[in-house]
């Protein structure tokens, strides 16, 4: 029988199982133990088991306008309980500092006066939005929920690769992977103590009850979708159901008087609280895209007179800017006095005087961004671009150089993945949740890992072809079970919102009906 890890050849990066080949490190000792006596046809029959309970959940993702299952491999990646406190911890930190910059720079702007982030910044951002200003959350949060998307470098160090603040996409891959996972590879699972991931509705629920407008007791709370047709609407159903709450469209919602209430069966109902999965730009029609046919007339004013909260607070994006994120390691230092704890990856700052000069003849050698971009669109690397992308991008970069950063070009690091029906390392990085409910920063125990299928590709991205691996993150061995998180009281059923989305395909529609589904797929976020 062929050992399914015969033919596999450590990376130029860090390799996560393996410290040298064949001699897997401690954290994945277990799993290694699992998978090597299992032949590639047992292995393929477990990876199939996989594939189908995706594929019959309609857990799906869209590549290139077509809806697919979303890739989830049978390998886990497996952090130890000491380097996820290190995670942990910096991300809380990265948060704080990026909420209190979000509200100086809608409010005092302290930090542009002191010179910490220059002002130009601010005014080219495309994300700054002057109609955001002086919106005051009730309980001072703005990052309800955040991802940090981290990457380890070639010594195995977690940096940062970018901060997700406005409407972070992926945590019912976290949730969904688990629980595929346990039931295909159950002896590891038996002989591994693993924190659980079940816990992050019941966090959320609380987070976004504790940003209620002030008064209100018994918040009512809603996920707000664009619609049936956007990506990620299975992850709107999934975290609406999972919270107990109502998954509404903006054409369920009616604001009237600074009050926004919900269309029900049973009439209007007040509404206090409104997750939104809606890009700024289609939130309000009054103030921003006047064509939106997916947002919410008057939401802006109603958030405003302190009768709604929107998680996340719209203008977020600003602080998404990656160029900006060249800023947060000062932001730290500025806001909270602390030294970073975790790295950003080595960058260049394109629209300072002389840096574009000193990257140019070395865009074959670096990462190229656009500030603006999401979802892995744009992004160029200088080792894997033809001469004619390269002459693009830096044409680009030219015309515009505060729209792009450089950055290293780190090696990322590799986990085992199932290729055919062999085990080869992939480059993955690791997109961690984090729920801020004005008291305290609670990050999800696992997160993302996203996994570059094609061999040697670094972009991990779903929307550009990757994949996903659960996440396991190992608990202290003498720590009984401290992670499970007791789910607060459930709030009284109510009449569901009036109307029911169309799925159906787009033949025949209307111009309107078409008008809502190209919105509805371009109002939200790329994984």
């Amino acid at each position: 029988m062929a050992d399914l890890f015969e033919e596999y050849r450590l990376g130029p990066g860090w390799d996560e199982m393996f410290g040298e080949l064949g001699m897997p490190r401690e954290t994945y000792e277990a799993l290694h133990a699992t998978l090597q006596p299992l032949s590639s046809a047992e292995l393929g029959v477990r990876a199939e088991v996989l594939a189908r309970a995706f594929l019959d959940q309609g857990i799906t993702f869209a590549l290139k306008g077509v809806e697919r299952p979303f890739p989830l491999d049978i390998v886990p990646r497996i952090i130890a309980a000491a380097e996820w406190r290190k995670v942990e911890l910096g991300v809380a930190q990265r948060i704080r500092a990026l909420e209190a910059f979000l509200a100086d720079v809608y409010g005092a702007g302290q930090v542009l006066a002191d010179g910490v982030v220059p002002r130009r910044i601010i005014a080219t951002s495309a994300h700054f939005l002057r109609a955001a200003a002086g919106i005051n959350p009730p309980n001072g949060v703005r990052i309800h929920v955040a991802g940090v998307d981290l990457i380890r470098d070639e010594q195995g160090r977690f940096r940062v690769l970018e901060d997700n603040v406005r409407i972070p996409s992926g945590v019912s891959y976290v949730m969904e992977n688990r629980r595929a996972m346990a039931q295909v590879l159950p002896e590891v699972f038996a002989a591994t103590k693993i924190r659980p991931v079940e816990a992050y509705p019941a966090m959320l629920l609380r987070a976004l009850r504790a940003a209620a407008p002030v008064g209100i007791g018994n918040p009512t709370v809603v996920v707000l979708s664009p619609g049936v047709y956007n990506s990620a609407y299975f992850e709107h159903a999934l975290i609406a159901r999972e919270m107990g709450v109502e998954l509404v469209e903006g054409r369920d919602l009616v604001c009237v008087g600074n009050q926004v209430a919900m269309r029900t069966t049973a009439g209007e109902q007040r509404v206090d609280v409104i997750y939104r999965r809606i890009d700024d730009d289609f939130l309000d029609p009054v103030h921003f895209r006047a064509d939106s046919v997916i947002g919410v007339a008057g939401l802006l004013n109603a958030a405003r007179a302190g009768r709604v909260t929107i998680a996340n607070a719209v203008g977020n994006g600003v602080a998404d800017d990656k160029l900006l994120y060249t800023y947060v390691p000062d932001l730290i230092r500025y806001y909270l006095d602390e030294e970073p704890l975790l790295p950003n990856v080595d960058t260049y700052r394109l629209d300072e005087p002389g840096v574009l000069d000193h990257v140019l003849p070395r865009v074959g050698e670096l990462v190229l961004k656009p500030v603006d971009g999401a979802g892995g669109a744009g992004i160029v690397i200088g080792s894997q671009a033809t001469e004619a992308e390269l002459a693009a991008v830096t044409a680009k970069i030219v015309a515009d150089p505060r729209g792009w950063i450089a950055q290293r070009e780190v090696k990322l690091s590799m986990v085992p993945t199932l290729i055919g029906n062999r085990l080869r390392g992939r480059h993955v990085d690791l997109r961690p949740f984090a729920v801020n409910d004005g008291d305290r920063i609670w990050v999800l125990p696992g997160g993302l890992t996203r996994v570059a299928l094609p061999e040697g590709a670094l972009v991990v991205n779903s929307s550009q072809g990757g994949g996903s691996k659960d996440t396991w993150v190992l608990a202290d061995a003498d720590d009984p079970s401290p992670f499970q998180v007791p789910h607060p009281p459930a709030e009284p059923a109510r009449p569901p919102a009036a109307g029911s989305p169309d799925p159906g395909p787009g033949a025949g529609i209307g111009e309107s009906q078409q008008q809502q589904q190209q919105q509805q797929q371009q109002g939200g976020p790329r994984c």
